[in-house]
């Protein structure tokens, strides 16, 4: 983390090496691109297990240009993503990579956060007018990878961590689920939760709801996929308004700090639940001070938040914007002031924090 110091004489050797980190970074972000140009094409799927390959026996197992994947492989040889044999003139793509950038059931995937990234900076220039004049910019009015890089980025983690540890850390809410609950999945997205769920829980009723027209059209195509659309229904509606009563569960992954007014979705939360129920909320994993979220995942998330997340807050009614990295502190004060007595920390990994509130 970089600290204030006081005022000083030029040191050129750390100018330099500010420069050359700083050409690193934009190496960084042009590698965004080819990431995800690598997981369009299936260049990444073609190399996975392939042994040592040219640029030529890849480029005909994918119906590409060579000339164009030699330069693509020797960007993805420059930032260790594949090795490289200089006697051979062969790339192999390791084990570890081919994990990280080919297998979707892992939660090690990663060219979901890269699609993410790469809609995100294709965006940049409305961020860039909306933060001249405050103005905020809505989930919709993004381009298809924010939307689908999202789900690609989170869905790995909830298909590794939700059914077998986050909810059994939730107090007494497995057996309901077993026996037959109800749960509202609210800011659903493409439904990738609620289905998991579905998918898990064949005695409870799901309902995902969103703002967003076009992901509900996708979360309606995915529950008819997996075949559990007759357990499930989705439905365009705002977290401050949508419909039911008596829910044993509603779930919020990775959006409370979207919402204009997280407030009064938590109001809403608390009328629509039974009196019983509980309320799951999944947030980005934050400390409570920016120092503490100096580090590579912050950093990513403080970058994310300052392209989506805030403008989509400012977008909204009251537009708290509390930001991805908001913190448990700041959730407490959300849960609590909408009337909820019990707040604590239930699970969590790197990427996520895993709250349960109770009534």
């Amino acid at each position: 983390m970089a600290t204030i110091d006081e005022p000083r004489t030029l040191d050129p050797d750390r100018l330099m090496s500010f420069v050359l980190r700083a050409v690193d970074e934009v190496g960084a972000t042009l590698s965004t691109a080819l990431v995800v140009m690598g997981d369009k094409l299936g260049l990444y799927r073609a190399l996975a297990g392939a042994g040592p390959v040219t640029p030529a026996e890849l480029a005909a197992r994918t119906g590409t240009s060579e000339r164009y994947v030699a330069e693509w492989l020797n960007a993805q040889a420059a930032g260790d993503f594949v090795a490289y044999d200089a006697d051979s003139g062969r790339y192999t793509l390791p084990p570890e990579q081919t994990v990280a950038l080919t297998d979707e059931t892992s939660p090690a995937f990663l060219p979901g956060i890269f699609q993410l990234a790469l809609g995100s900076v294709l965006d940049s220039p409305r961020i860039t007018e909306a933060v001249r004049t405050g103005a905020g910019v809505g989930w919709h009015d993004h381009v298809p990878d924010v939307h689908e890089g999202c789900e690609r980025f989170f869905r790995p983690g909830y298909d590794a961590h939700l059914i077998g540890e986050w909810l059994p850390a939730l107090d007494g809410v497995v057996a309901k689920l077993e026996r037959g609950a109800t749960v509202a999945d609210v800011g659903c997205g493409h439904g990738a939760s609620t289905v998991l769920m579905a998918q898990a829980f064949g005695a409870s009723r799901f309902a995902g709801f969103d703002y967003h027209d076009g992901s509900i059209a996708t979360a309606r195509q995915r529950a008819r996929e997996a075949g559990v659309h007759d357990r499930v229904d989705f439905e365009a509606s705002p977290a401050t308004g949508y419909p039911g009563r008596d829910y044993d569960l509603v779930t919020m992954f990775d959006c409370l700090h979207d919402m204009g007014d997280p407030v009064g979705a938590a109001r809403h939360v608390r009328e629509s639940l039974a009196p019983d129920g509980t309320w799951m909320i999944v947030e980005p994993a934050a400390g409570d001070r920016v120092e503490e979220n100096c580090n590579p995942i912050g950093r990513a998330y403080y970058g994310f938040s300052t392209l989506l997340c805030t403008p989509s807050s400012l977008s909204q009614e009251v537009g708290l914007a509390l930001g991805a990295q908001a913190g448990e502190a700041r959730i407490r004060d959300v849960v609590t002031s909408a009337g909820f007595s019990r707040f604590r920390r239930a699970a969590g990994t790197p990427f996520n924090a895993v709250f349960e509130a109770r009534p």
